[in-house]
């Protein structure tokens, strides 16, 4: 039992070392944004991140693993576990991020990225999401399914 467990262990620890080889490293300087809210239209830069600590969760709204998985991101935003924002990096629409947004019932902030962005952060696939240190410094990163904990436990 203890060897199925080590075995599907270090399985999953190079599957998920392969999907992240290619995203930015840690301590690396947070790439440079200034977007469009989805809410309000105003912008937000990445320097209204500095002096706290935040999720930088890029998703598509297509993304069935994005809906799944969002959600829980939402509850930890809401109640002041984390300070989260979402950015919509592959979308046909504003109509269909909002759409989205709806759907779930989200009310963290969401960004609508530019054409840039998600090739700045090198996203090849959704969800993807970092963690901004408070001097906008990348601490953790992941791709794929989140839960509440695995969340709270990559951004403490």
């Amino acid at each position: 039992m203890i060897k199925n467990i080590l075995f599907f262990s270090v399985i999953f620890f190079v599957i998920t070392s392969f999907q992240q080889r290619n995203l930015l490293s840690n301590d690396e300087p947070a790439p440079y944004f200034n977007l469009e809210t989805l809410q309000t239209g105003e912008r937000i830069s990445i320097k209204s991140l500095q002096n706290q600590q935040t999720v930088v969760y890029f998703f598509a709204p297509w993304c069935t693993v994005c809906k799944l998985s969002m959600p829980n991101l939402d509850k930890l935003a809401k109640n002041g576990s984390i300070n989260a924002i979402a950015i919509a990096a592959d979308y046909e629409s504003k109509q269909q991020v909002e759409a989205f947004v709806d759907d779930l019932s989200l009310r963290m902030q969401v960004l609508l990225a530019d054409s840039h962005t998600a090739s700045n952060y090198k996203i090849s696939a959704f969800p993807t999401y970092y963690v901004i240190s408070e001097d906008l410094k990348i601490i953790a990163k992941s791709m794929g399914y989140s839960t509440e904990l695995g969340l709270r436990a990559r951004s403490f």
